[in-house]
């Protein structure tokens, strides 16, 4: 695939352009920093992306504002004590040594970490991880079923994977869902959303009058839990606001 890349400066904003075999121009803003990214395709010249992020710059001030403001989730140490979330609930974590394979137990105010004796950060991290995952995979197949029904389509299949920049994707030609694994932190009912989303997307591309009739009917509630996601605590994830024309 052809890309080229170059930088397009209005004052005090720098704009990476990227242009690519790609079919529609996306306008991207990604936290922490608020660093701005237009992709494009290589049929639309500099001269013409260049008044097209002039026609956004209010949009690209008003999203790195709120990314500016918006609280962070603090680093976590994988120790005793710490604060973790499951499903929106907050549990102390404790962690106990034992010579036997890794074990996380939920209790009702703590979760358990059980480790081997001088178990790093990273691999504590990797075992909650898989963990968060592992329950993730057993909550949400219930959602797809249900909204399968209802909505007349077939998933042909789901993961569970870190994304830096969306809550989930959709491969529409697959038929296959991805969801954010920082959802297993967050409220039941963002992984609903989320789920919904992705699975309307097999019967609507875009995020068009179709798209969101969907969402109104399914979930009414979408837009005060789209508002809500862009509020909360943040880990390695942000939400991400495409542009298309």
């Amino acid at each position: 695939m052809i890309t080229e890349t170059k930088q397009i400066k209005l004052k005090d904003i720098c704009l990476d352009v990227v242009r690519k075999d790609i079919k529609n121009v996306h306008l991207s803003v990604y936290p922490p920093t608020g660093r701005v990214r237009i992709s494009a395709p290589l049929r639309i010249n500099m001269d013409t992306l260049r008044i097209f992020a002039i026609s956004k710059l209010g949009w690209i001030k008003k999203q790195q504002s709120r990314f500016r403001n918006q609280r962070r989730e603090s680093k976590r140490d994988f120790v005793s004590r710490e604060s973790h979330h499951f499903f929106g609930k907050r549990y102390l974590l404790k962690v106990i040594e034992h010579n036997a394979p890794p074990v996380v137990d939920l209790k009702h105010e703590t979760l358990e970490l059980y480790i081997r004796p001088n178990t790093g950060m990273d691999k504590r991290r990797e075992i909650l991880d898989e963990w968060y995952r592992q329950k993730m995979k057993e909550y949400v197949p219930r959602i797809i079923a249900k909204y399968e029904e209802l909505l007349g389509v077939k998933v042909d299949g789901f993961g569970i994977k870190k994304m830096r920049t969306k809550w989930g994707t959709c491969n529409r030609d697959a038929k296959r869902i991805w969801l954010n694994l920082e959802l297993a932190k967050k409220p039941q009912h963002f992984t609903e959303y989320i789920v919904v989303h992705e699975i309307v997307h097999l019967l609507e591309r875009r995020h068009n009058g179709r798209f969101t009739a969907y969402l109104d009917k399914f979930i009414p509630s979408w837009r005060l839990y789209k508002e809500e996601l862009n509020r909360s605590e943040l880990g390695h994830v942000s939400w991400f606001i495409p542009f298309s024309q």
